[in-house]
């Protein structure tokens, strides 16, 4: 006898997968942001909504019961988020955003936490639970606000940046605010801040000084295998386990994983990790969004309007002014500050762990910080709806001239060089020559490591990849050199970058004259046979030996060199090339 087959591990992953396969296209289709597709999605999936038909209904139907449990993965989410944001960031550019970072972050955390707290003081609070609320709800949601910017490609504008340098500073700052929720609860003992501190300190040491020693060579010795699970794997291995290492020192998991993304993006595997981790990120965000809103219950709204309504307008009228009044004075214009406030004005996932540790500790009622929390839900809610108002009112408005933005907040405009091997890395000494900038790729570890030591621009990836071209910059390269030995390499890179780009100039490294034949047909601009070059550097190193002025020379070369591409591109026999050269020099 067959036994009976349990379904109730099931119901959570099929719900998330058809909510991903099914609901988040037809928002796609409507032009609504996936952001609140999910969390649309998660609300009428959830335990208050489909859960409570379900009882009603003659038959069974899924419903995502267990959100806690959910809750605990999606965490991930965020997690991943932060990883890849500090792959695309990078120490360098850390330390150049320092000021929107320590001075617009710090001032937005102080200003509004201090006019939530008084605003609670009037409505009643206890001066513990008002400082508690006015801290957590002077956060701001980096799970929601990132992935609308980034879906809206301006995480690499001015706006960008300030936005992400603000919430930045707020993820520093959710252990401290953890440490004063245990103090206000009487959960501290003894232990001096120091003390407390101490093992969250560690942790950043220990991630940062082991993360230099081991990271590199790690990935190096899992790229030589040349396996993408296992390079998959070791990916996976470095997010996790930097993230529980924080966690259990006492910092945000998020941080942790920024901390290791910062370490990554200095080395030649930054690329290729993106590439990898990016599923995970985007569905794991996507299950964060869709266990937010299982948790809100719309009962509760309908029950309790003047506190849950109250509490997200409140919040949204109180900080959306400030922030932007702070962003004006670090010198942006009203426009971006206003967006910033829009953005920002909403509170954020990090609300939930300190009132859910307020109200565990005694420092806030049960009652309070569920309304506080559904009022925060609904907030979060509304960010893609005010991104989309800031894009609407930006474009009604027309341009506004502001002067350009910093320079390290600018896409690079780069000339891609695929493959740097010896070929291509005399590609790159002429453009350094002429002071051009570039960027290099190569599938061998070894050589992008060894150019790395040089000090070169080049990653470690798989350039037949769209994805991981796409991640080299190339909507906004100058110009794309493909140089791989195998032909096969080359036809498929440009086959892939002039689908992508009309107008890029592609020139690449032909075996012989019926290969660059083939590649001009694939879109290539130039194509330069081996062979070709080889006969006509003979050819010159002759005639200059033999007494030929080196003007001539040169000139004939030229010249030969223009004719063999005609014929190339004209698509005639490659025999009729010579004839075509010994016609034209008996014309001369």
């Amino acid at each position: 006898m067959v036994s009976q087959f349990d379904m109730e591990p099931y119901k959570a992953p099929l719900l998330f997968l058809g909510v991903a396969g099914v609901v988040v296209p037809l928002f796609r289709r409507l032009r609504v942001s996936p952001v609140l597709g999910f969390l649309i999605a998660g609300m009428l999936i959830g335990p208050h909504v489909l859960g409570r038909l379900d009882a009603l209904l003659p038959f069974q139907v899924p419903v995502l019961a267990n959100t806690e449990a959910v809750a605990a993965i999606a965490s991930f989410g965020v997690v991943f988020l932060m990883f890849n944001i500090g792959l695309e960031l990078s120490l360098e550019r850390l330390v150049l955003l320092r000021r929107f970072v320590f001075g617009l972050g710090a001032l937005q955390v102080t200003v509004c936490g201090v006019a939530l707290y008084l605003i609670a003081r009037a409505l009643g609070l206890a001066q513990p639970a008002a400082i508690v609320t006015g801290a957590a709800l002077a956060l701001s949601s980096t799970a929601i606000v990132v992935p609308v910017l980034a879906e809206s490609r301006r995480l690499n504008t001015l706006t960008g940046r300030a936005i992400f340098s603000v919430l930045l500073f707020q993820d520093l700052l959710v252990a401290p605010l953890l440490f004063m929720v245990s103090m206000f609860g009487g959960q501290s003992g003894q232990a001096s801040p120091l003390l407390t501190f101490a093992p969250a300190l560690a942790a950043v040491a220990a991630i940062v000084g082991i993360g230099r020693l081991v990271l590199r060579p790690l990935f190096q010795l899992v790229a030589a295998a040349e396996s993408t699970e296992l390079f998959m794997a070791a990916c996976l291995l470095v997010v996790i386990s930097t993230a529980v290492a924080a966690a259990y020192s006492g910092l945000s998991m998020a941080l942790g994983a920024f901390i290791a993304g910062l370490l990554l993006a200095e080395t030649e595997f930054r690329r290729a990790i993106e590439i990898a981790i990016d599923p995970f990120k985007g569905l794991l965000l996507g299950l964060f969004f869709v266990s937010i809103g299982a948790s809100l219950d719309p009962r509760e709204v309908v029950a309790h309007p003047g506190a849950t309504l109250g509490v997200a307008v409140l919040l949204t009228l109180v900080k959306a002014p400030l922030v932007a009044a702070l962003a004006r004075a670090f010198g942006l214009n009203w426009r971006k500050a206003r967006e910033i406030g829009l953005l920002l004005g909403p509170g954020g996932e990090f609300a939930f762990v300190i009132l859910t540790s307020a109200v565990a500790t005694g420092i806030l009622p049960p009652e309070l910080g569920a309304e506080l929390l559904i009022g925060v839900t609904l907030s979060m809610a509304m960010i893609p709806l005010f991104a989309a108002l800031a894009a609407r009112a930006d474009t009604k408005m027309g341009p506004v001239a502001t002067g350009p933005e910093p320079t390290e907040l600018a896409p690079a405009s780069r000339v891609i060089i695929v493959g740097f091997g010896r070929v291509g890395q005399v590609v790159a000494e002429l453009l350094r020559i002429h002071k051009i900038d570039y960027l290099g790729v190569d599938d061998d570890a070894r050589t992008a490591s060894e150019a790395r030591k040089r000090g070169e621009p080049v990653y470690w990836g798989d350039a037949t990849n769209k994805d991981f071209l796409d991640r080299c910059g190339l909507a906004n390269a100058r110009a794309l050199v493909a140089t791989m030995h195998t032909p096969s390499a080359v036809d498929d890179v440009v086959k892939l970058a002039r689908a992508a780009r009309a107008d890029l100039t592609i020139v690449a490294r032909a075996r012989d004259a019926a290969h660059a034949r083939a590649l001009y047909k694939l879109g290539a601009t130039d194509a330069v046979p081996e062979t070709t070059e080889a006969s006509l550097q003979l050819s010159e190193a002759a005639l200059v030996d033999i007494g030929v002025p080196t003007g001539l020379v040169i000139a004939s070369i030229h010249e030969q060199r223009d004719i063999y591409r005609k014929t190339l591109i004209a698509d005639e026999n490659p025999a009729a090339a010579p004839r075509a050269f010994k016609g034209r020099r008996r014309k001369r």
